[in-house]
């Protein structure tokens, strides 16, 4: 066998363990070693009214709170546009009346007319803390700045 072919089959061989190695990491679905890893949940009889209150994390997730004040977060499919703005919101379980990774959450169009609504797809639900407090917004002064007009 010709030496420089056998060093081509031992930089292929070398080459292709590297990337299955790579691929097997990249699809793992197991968290890096050392991190904190959350399970997931589900919030049963979530049509009985066991929803106590809930928050939108813009348009990407979804704190919820059931009735015994605990705290979850629904991570989201894709973006839920009106989510951030929505004043009520609905909760499609399918027939098992838990709120889980299978759920989807469903909220009004306001662009539409009645009965229009987007459907946001959860992919995980875990336990969470609290929602951060939002942020508050300076107070706007009233009346004009009397000190800036002088100065100009």
């Amino acid at each position: 066998m010709n030496p420089s072919f056998r060093d081509a089959s031992r930089v292929l061989a070398f080459a292709i363990g590297a990337w299955l190695v790579t691929a097997t990491a990249l699809a793992s679905d197991e968290p890096p070693a050392g991190a904190l890893r959350k399970d997931e949940v589900s919030i049963p009889f979530v049509n009985h009214r066991n929803i106590r209150d809930w928050q939108a994390d813009k348009d990407q997730g979804l704190w919820i709170q059931d009735e015994r004040r605990n705290w979850y977060y629904a991570k989201l499919l894709a973006p839920c546009y009106n989510l951030d703005w929505a004043l009520h919101i609905g909760f499609d379980t399918g027939s098992t009346d838990s709120l889980d990774r299978f759920s989807s959450i469903v909220v009004p169009d306001p662009t539409y007319s009645r009965g229009h609504h987007e459907r946001c797809q959860i992919t995980s639900l875990t336990r969470s803390d609290a929602p951060p407090p939002k942020a508050k917004h300076a107070p706007k002064q009233k009346g004009i700045d009397k000190q800036a007009v002088k100065n100009s």
